[in-house]
């Protein structure tokens, strides 16, 4: 007879089909309260994404949970704590998707600087023939600050140097080894920055770390980048920000409230935005795919985890 696990929130069909052949795979948002109750006791494992929010109750409400697996590196919207705790372990997706949201990075502080979008727009909108498009900025020898030094960082700092760019970082200590230059105030990083690259996780910690007093340190000339998570940026004070051209420019993957974006935030030619799709390619979708299924795999096993959060090692 087939394990049964707990699917919560939405994942990939090739990863889906991939556990229905080796586990009974529930939904959790086709049970009712009554089948909920029924089936508590027999899940070990939930499956869940980087987006989803799994509480200390849910968990609770779980008797036998043992791990909770995340497609996705990010686990902001798992109570980690909670799940300590518990004695539940927690599994992510690291070092697959790296690349691809450095790649989204600079692509974002190009098209934004450029105004690529904005340009497109120009011409299908027939303005070439009535004149120019609006000079725009260089991003080459441009200064890059960047907000959390980790492996998404790291890899966006490697590709900026390729573009003559200065880096400097804000971390909560210097890294070892990393020549860039560390800038423990962050106000004082945005000011010194032409560029301000979001990289921190989601974090209660984090939330509207980006504030308007750091966007205006940033400057009518700076651009703001976050391929991080909405909620570490006021939206409300961007918005503003924007609106009153004391912010040059936005470049941005994740939002607030997904999937709803404030109309202010569209329609602009100084602000590009993505839904999301930092790490949404096939190739690394489908590794990410892989990561979850071995650390199912070695769950079941009686294994080490692949890839456990530190919270729950």
């Amino acid at each position: 007879m087939k394990a049964k696990v707990l699917k919560q929130a939405s994942l990939p069909e090739p990863l889906l089909a991939a556990l229905r052949a080796r586990y009974d795979v529930v939904e959790y948002a086709d049970l009712t309260g009554q089948d909920f109750a029924a089936l508590a006791g027999e899940f070990q494992v939930v499956l869940t994404n980087g987006e989803a929010v799994v509480t200390a109750e849910f968990m609770a409400s779980l008797p036998n949970l043992a791990l909770v697996a995340v497609f996705g590196v990010g686990y902001d919207g798992v109570d980690v704590k909670a799940a300590a705790q518990q004695k539940v372990a927690v599994t992510h997706t690291p070092d697959v998707l790296t690349e691809d949201v450095a790649d989204l990075a600079l692509g974002l502080m190009l098209a934004t600087s450029r105004q690529i979008v904005g340009a497109q727009t120009f011409i299908q909108q027939g303005k070439w023939s009535q004149g120019s498009y609006p000079w725009t900025r260089k991003m080459s020898g441009s200064r890059l600050g960047i907000v959390g030094l980790g492996r998404i960082g790291l890899a966006a700092a490697k590709r900026a140097r390729a573009f003559d760019m200065t880096i400097a970082y804000c971390n909560r200590s210097p890294l070892p080894g990393v020549d860039y230059a560390y800038q423990p105030d962050l106000l004082r990083l945005a000011q010194e920055s032409d560029y301000l690259l979001i990289c921190v996780p989601g974090l209660a910690s984090n939330r509207h770390l980006i504030n308007r007093e750091v966007m205006d340190a940033l400057g009518r000339e700076g651009i703001l980048i976050n391929v991080g998570r909405g909620s570490v940026v006021d939206e409300e004070a961007l918005i503003a920000a924007l609106e009153e051209g004391t912010l040059g420019g936005a470049g941005l993957d994740v939002f607030s409230h997904e999937p709803q974006v404030p109309e202010a935030l569209q329609h602009r030619a100084n602000v590009v935005i993505t839904p999301h799709m930092a790490s949404a390619t096939r190739s690394t979708r489908r590794a990410m795919s892989q990561r979850v299924m071995d650390n199912v795999n070695a769950f079941f096993a009686g294994q080490p985890l692949v890839t456990p959060v530190p919270e729950t090692r």
